[in-house]
């Protein structure tokens, strides 16, 4: 969705943002001082958006985990989940029963680095492949392994040389609709990569399962999508659109709807540039509200899990266009980072970051919890 194409729905929906002026703190997931500004609009409501899925009482299924940062559900409905700063990747079941599958090798955990994105082969029955992102020694990247109940065996790199950093590593990876692998990357705080289309910092990558380039991309490269400062989530609704949050710096977090070939502004712009060579995001919070993480599509709205904003954002969908966000959880939980849709499209599975040392560390901590839709 083009600049233009943004600002005639800002004034036709009156709120396609939901942004309150604050200033952010640290230098990664909380956001971090300096930056560009543009106008806020209008803040977000407390009240669920009528004809929506409704969040209920959210259970939790697993308890005593630590920084558990990604979820990918196999085909028999038992879940992969990625441990950060440990390097273990467990499977989980529905009923909750945790096991280690292994911990995974050449993971060097520092920072917002370490084990990060589990996507599962779309042709996984027949083929077994897991799919990790993680920041190595030198970089981060994508690898995958056959998973034949023998714990993590051996890994085959697939994408490497993604800079890596103690800050702005991306890490999210999804298969989407047309079975290609998505890779979110981060600039690695060097804020010139974003713009670089010779860097694969501050990106959306596409590639095949084997890795190389996707055909059909813009520019016959691994590149989809560039100008990023640190994608966290990716999720596509039901026609198929992909959405992506973003970390901002200091002023604006943001979703922005993916297009092929989009550049989205940074380190240029922050939240809503005008100018017609950069995309404008779909919606922006305040970094206060939010410092968005996973993102997930489930009963006609988007899902962000909110890490300073310590809440789970609904973001109601109609036609590509974003309604006005609703905050549930605010301060309950503490931080939240992962939120996927469960494979029955009827509940949400997110995870707590409060080991991550920047969140206030409570009992049974970190979680997983279930929220059921109604």
């Amino acid at each position: 969705m083009r600049q233009h194409s943004i600002v005639r729905f800002r004034i036709a929906a009156g709120a396609a943002a939901a942004v309150l002026l604050a200033g952010g703190c640290g230098s990664g997931e909380d956001g971090a001082g300096g930056g560009a500004s543009t106008p806020p609009a209008a803040p977000a409501t407390a009240t669920a958006p009528g004809g929506q899925a409704r969040p209920g009482e959210p259970r939790a299924l697993a308890t005593g985990l630590a920084v558990p940062w990604a979820i990918a559900f196999l085909p028999d409905g038992n879940a992969l989940v990625t441990e950060r700063d440990s390097r273990r990747l467990l499977q989980v079941t529905p009923q909750g029963k945790v096991s280690e599958i292994g911990r995974v090798p050449g993971v060097e955990p520092g920072g917002e680095g370490g084990l990060m994105g589990v996507a599962v082969s779309p042709s996984y029955e027949r083929d077994r492949f897991v799919y990790l992102y993680f920041t190595a020694a030198d970089d981060n990247r994508v690898v995958r392994f056959r998973n034949d109940g023998d714990g993590v065996g051996s890994l085959q790199p697939l994408v490497t040389g993604i800079p890596k950093a103690g800050n702005h590593n991306g890490g999210r990876i999804a298969f989407g609709p047309d079975g290609l692998l998505y890779i979110a990357t981060g600039e690695a705080g060097q804020v010139d990569l974003a713009q670089d289309r010779g860097s694969l910092g501050g990106k959306i990558l596409r590639v095949t399962p084997e890795g190389k380039a996707a055909p059909g991309n813009p520019w016959n490269d691994l590149l989809w999508t560039y100008g990023h400062r640190n994608v966290q989530g990716l999720a596509w609704d039901e026609a198929k659109r992909l959405y992506a949050t973003e970390f901002g710096q200091n002023t604006y977090d943001e979703i922005n709807r993916i297009e092929k070939g989009g550049n989205y502004g940074w380190p240029e712009v922050e939240g809503v540039g005008d100018q017609d060579r950069y995309t404008d995001p779909l919606l922006t919070w305040s970094t206060s509200e939010a410092s968005p993480s996973g993102l997930g599509y489930a009963g006609g709205s988007l899902w962000a899990a909110g890490l300073r904003g310590e809440r789970l954002w609904q973001v109601p969908l109609s036609d590509g266009g974003a309604g006005r966000p609703v905050a549930h959880y605010e301060g309950e939980y503490g931080r939240l980072r992962a939120v996927v849709a469960a494979p029955d499209g009827r509940s949400l599975w997110i995870t707590t970051s409060n080991k991550d040392g920047r969140g206030d560390v409570r009992e049974g901590d970190d979680r997983i919890l279930v929220v059921p839709l109604q």
